[in-house]
């Protein structure tokens, strides 16, 4: 049995993981699917929301060649195109970046200088990304290799809570830059504006006061130092 327990509080996100697995699984995606022994639901107990998923066996070794990392998020982007579900926006996953910090009492520890940049960051950038004009699809959200399995089923991507509509591009930026050079067809401008992008967002949320990310602020600095130089090189005047 592979089970997920999460805070009772997170019922609504994982009520929308096993709706949108459930519908990426009859598309044929490569994701993880739901334990097709009991009925596709979220089970409270105790204070805790339980989801039941398909046990895989891993390969060992774990490591995965870029190119089929590329050929798996293919998959998965083409699957995701025949699924028509309502999603939230990637840009609206910004715009809870920026109400953090937008907010001095949720994230006390943020310098007003670097306050002022990753605010900016933030906007400019998912202004950069919206005009651009690229086609918008269901995306995963965060296919980083984390969130990749290596099975003897093939390879498959899990934690689907953090599925969004907007350009491939944005998926490509959650990849190692050689995954990315191997994905075809993707606008390696718009892969640099939203990489900056996630800098951006991680960095903000590494800086909540609520986050319990293991050495949380010293990631949040480093985000932001990775920040500040892609911003000169995409050639943005957000650095003083």
């Amino acid at each position: 049995v592979f089970a997920r327990v999460a805070p009772a509080s997170l019922e609504a996100s994982a009520l929308f993981e096993v709706e949108v697995a459930r519908r990426l699984a009859e598309a044929r995606c490569p994701v993880a699917a739901l334990d097709p022994r009991v009925e596709p639901r979220v089970d409270l107990r105790d204070g805790f929301a339980i989801t039941f998923w398909t046990y895989y066996e891993p390969v060992t070794p774990a490591e995965i060649a870029r190119a089929d990392y590329a050929r798996a998020l293919e998959t998965l982007h083409a699957g995701m195109r025949q699924v028509d579900y309502p999603v939230p926006h990637f840009t609206d996953r910004v715009a809870e970046a920026e109400q953090l910090v937008d907010s001095p009492a949720r994230t006390p520890r943020l310098a007003e200088d670097d306050r002022k940049f990753l605010g900016d960051a933030l906007r400019t950038l998912s202004r950069l990304a919206t005009q651009h004009g690229a086609p918008e699809q269901l995306l995963h959200g965060e296919p980083h290799p984390g969130n990749l399995l290596n099975t003897k089923k093939g390879l498959l991507f899990i934690d689907l809570e953090t599925v969004c509509r907007g350009p491939v591009e944005f998926d490509l930026a959650h990849v190692p830059e050689e995954v990315g050079a191997c994905y075809r067809q993707a606008d390696p401008r718009l892969v640099a504006i939203c990489r900056a992008l996630m800098l951006g967002m991680v960095s903000a949320w590494r800086w909540d006061r609520d986050d319990e990310y293991p050495d949380g602020l010293r990631m949040g600095a480093e985000f932001l130092s990775r920040l500040r130089e892609s911003a000169v090189r995409l050639g943005l005047d957000l650095v003083s």
